[in-house]
């Protein structure tokens, strides 16, 4: 019989494994989480990743974040932090400001306009949330959380 995976993927031929039907199905879940969530950024004309930026920097007020710290908080990694940086700049949407003895040091902080940009997309992220997860109950929700953090522990 086949899984609802092999279903969904129209795919007629079993998985070599219970492991690669696993990893099939936590990429698949995640392409379709993510397109929601892209989506509903898209008229706003900014990514996942960007989002996820902004999200950093609101919570870092006042303080403000260097680049590798910011590199190092982002849900999904990005090979070139710095250019991530520069679009959010052009945009208005963060300031960076160089240190005062060490001129290398740059503090990175969401401006006033990229505090409102959250504001205007935080309500249909979160009824993406619920459009998405919903349907699960606390425990569910608790169990899923857990059974990742399992995942990611492992290299």
């Amino acid at each position: 019989m086949a899984s609802a995976l092999q279903t969904e993927l129209k795919q007629r031929k079993p998985f070599k494994s219970l492991k690669e039907e696993a990893h099939l199905s936590i990429q698949r879940t995640a392409a379709l989480l993510e397109h929601a969530f892209e989506s509903a950024l898209k008229p706003h004309r900014i990514t996942a990743t960007q989002y996820n930026v902004l999200r950093i920097l609101r919570g870092s007020e006042p303080d403000g974040l260097c680049r590798n710290e910011i590199g190092a908080r982002l849900v999904r990694q990005v090979p070139d932090v710095t250019r991530l940086l520069d679009r959010l700049e052009e945009a208005k949407l963060i300031a960076r400001t160089r240190g005062g003895e060490d001129r290398r040091f740059v503090l990175t902080r969401i401006t006033r306009a990229g505090l409102k940009l959250l504001a205007q997309v935080e309500h249909r992220i979160d009824d993406i949330h619920d459009e998405q997860l919903g349907h699960l109950d606390e425990p569910q929700l608790r169990k899923l959380i857990s059974l990742l953090e399992v995942v990611r522990a492992r290299p």
